[in-house]
């Protein structure tokens, strides 16, 4: 006679949606055993019951993992399952006790499909995080349809925090320590850069995003690590400090003498595309003259951040609107650049020339390079 295997995990019964179901706490070496992949992506999308799985996502959830092994997190798993489940109640407790499964049940992942293949290539690493535990959803399978609408009802209102909120509460990442520490030291940053929207509504008190902030100092240091924490967030606060002294419009902001609404309305130089733009220049400012970026910087005074001034039309806005795609962000600091009279790459020369009329450009360059003589 065979003997059926079974395993046991603590559990607690609830119901929910008239359907009973259970959390159980796994070890994570069983989830790549219990929860085996579906390849969805030969299925058309009426046949799914999940996303296609992007294995591009994998091995970033994977490095969180192994690099966060003291301090990593996930949600539950949510699963359905085609077995018949017992509930052993413990005590006087009716629903809390051990779930007992059969180990060829067939288990269905209806979210966290990405976690649960993460956590299979981060076992191959590192083996002892097999004893670890993660909390898993299990609700009885019904039929296809029942299981595509959970995968919406689970979706549907999930939404992802904004990326100033993520900046602010990421202590692991030195870069946005960075930042947080530049915006209380810069007195042109210091009250007015918003830690929670990612754009700001049109009379907010503030002047910039702390997402604009944090990738235009990005782009300014590059990298930051434990033994250059201290010089790179000096070096960002004097950069910044620097830029600040060269644009009036912040300072009079900060002195009271213009409201922050009214600079974001007729100017463009609090714009993520372009805080950006200048970061990536300063960078290379400072790289091609270490002696002398500061006094270079005094050039940034002589450009027309006006929105009507039609230098920026293809650059950086698009008619009435500031634009901050890639190739925005790109030909913004190609433009800068050459305000600067730093050299251009090829590619930067290429993707400028297509964005706006090279000519007027090389018109007003010189008128500038004269203004500034």
């Amino acid at each position: 006679m065979e003997v059926q295997v079974k395993l046991s995990f603590p559990a607690v019964r609830g119901r929910m949606g008239k359907r009973d179901y259970f959390v159980a706490m796994m070890k994570l070496s069983l989830v790549p055993k219990l929860f085996n992949f579906r390849d969805w992506a030969e299925f058309p999308p009426e046949q799914r019951a999940q996303r296609v799985l992007q294995k591009t996502r994998v091995p970033e959830i994977c490095s969180y993992i192994l690099e966060n092994e003291d301090g990593y997190l996930f949600s539950s798993l949510t699963a359905s399952f085609n077995c018949e489940p017992t509930f052993q109640p413990v005590g006087d407790f009716q629903d809390l006790g051990v779930l007992e499964i059969p180990f060829e049940a067939n288990l269905v992942i209806n979210d966290g499909q990405h976690r649960r293949a993460a956590i299979e290539e981060a076992l191959k690493e590192n083996s002892k995080l097999g004893d670890e535990t993660i909390s898993v959803v299990l609700f009885p399978w019904e039929d296809m349809d029942r299981m595509q609408q959970m995968f919406s009802d689970l979706n549907r209102t999930a939404r992802t925090t904004s990326k100033s909120l993520n900046i602010l509460y990421n202590h692991r990442d030195l870069m946005s320590q960075v930042t947080l520490a530049l915006i209380e030291r810069v007195d042109e940053f210091k009250g007015v850069v918003d830690k929670d929207r990612i754009s700001l509504p049109l009379r907010s008190p503030k002047l910039f995003t702390l997402g604009a902030i944090y990738d235009a100092t990005m782009a300014v240091l590059t990298t930051v690590s434990e033994s250059d924490f201290d010089a790179k967030t000096d070096l960002a606060i004097e950069f910044w400090q620097e830029v600040a002294a060269n644009i009036p419009e912040w300072r009079k902001v900060k002195a009271g003498d213009l409201k922050p609404y009214e600079v974001r309305q007729e100017f463009i130089h609090t714009h993520a595309v372009v805080l950006w733009a200048i970061g990536t220049m300063g960078q290379t400012l400072m790289s091609s003259y270490p002696g002398d970026w500061k006094e270079l910087l005094k050039k940034l005074r002589a450009i027309d951040w006006r929105r009507t001034n039609k230098e920026w039309q293809g650059i950086a806005m698009s008619g009435t609107d500031v634009v901050n795609r890639r190739q925005s962000r790109t030909d913004t600091s190609s433009f800068l650049k050459l305000k600067f009279g730093l050299k251009l790459t090829a590619s930067e020369e290429r993707s400028l020339k297509g964005a706006t009329d090279a000519t007027s450009i090389m018109t007003n360059l010189k008128n500038l390079v004269q203004k500034v003589a």
